[in-house]
C-alpha cells in the first residue's frame, strides 16, 4: 500500500512540476530549443515511473530496522545543515564536511572520510567554478 502512495504524491508532484514547467519563458533565447524542454522531459519520464509504479502489482513491503531508520534521520539532519550553512561555510568547506559526515554513516574510515571530502569539495568547486563557470560562495569567514 506504501508504493502505491508513493507513486499517487509522485505523479501529483511530477504533474505540478510539468504544469509549472510550462510556463518557463526567457526573453531571450540562448539555446535553439530555451529553457523549457529540459525540464519537461525529465518531468515526463517521472510522470511514466509514477505511473507504472502505481498500476504494477502491490509487493510486501518490509520496513528498515531501527538502526537504518537512525542513520536515515541523521543523513536529513546532515543535508539540513549543509542546506543552511552552505553561504556561511562556502561552497568548498561545506561540502567536505558534508562527505565527511557521509562517509562516516556508511562506516568508512576517519582518514578515509577526511580525505574524500577535502578532495570533493576541492574538486566539484574547481569543476563548477572554473570548468563550468557557475559561480559558487567561498563562504563569510573568508571576508
Amino acid at each position: 500500500m506504501s508504493d502505491r502512495i508513493f507513486a499517487s504524491v509522485w505523479l501529483l508532484l511530477c504533474l505540478g512540476g510539468l504544469f509549472i514547467g510550462w510556463g518557463i519563458q526567457t526573453e531571450y533565447s540562448y539555446e535553439p530549443l530555451g529553457p523549457r524542454p529540459f525540464p519537461l522531459a525529465i518531468l515526463g519520464l517521472m510522470v511514466l515511473c509514477a505511473a507504472l509504479l502505481l498500476l504494477s502489482r502491490p509487493q510486501l513491503i518490509e520496513w528498515p530496522n531501527k538502526k537504518v531508520l537512525q542513520r536515515l534521520l541523521v543523513l536529513i539532519v546532515t543535508l539540513m545543515l549543509y542546506a543552511w550553512g552552505f553561504e556561511w561555510l562556502g561552497f568548498p568547506l561545506a561540502t567536505a564536511l558534508l562527505t565527511f559526515s557521509i562517509g562516516l554513516l556508511f562506516q568508512a574510515t576517519v582518514i578515509a572520510a577526511l580525505i574524500s571530502g577535502a578532495v570533493m569539495g576541492v574538486s566539484l568547486f574547481y569543476a563548477f567554478d572554473h570548468l563550468l563557470d557557475v559561480t559558487l560562495p567561498l563562504g563569510a569567514w573568508l571576508n
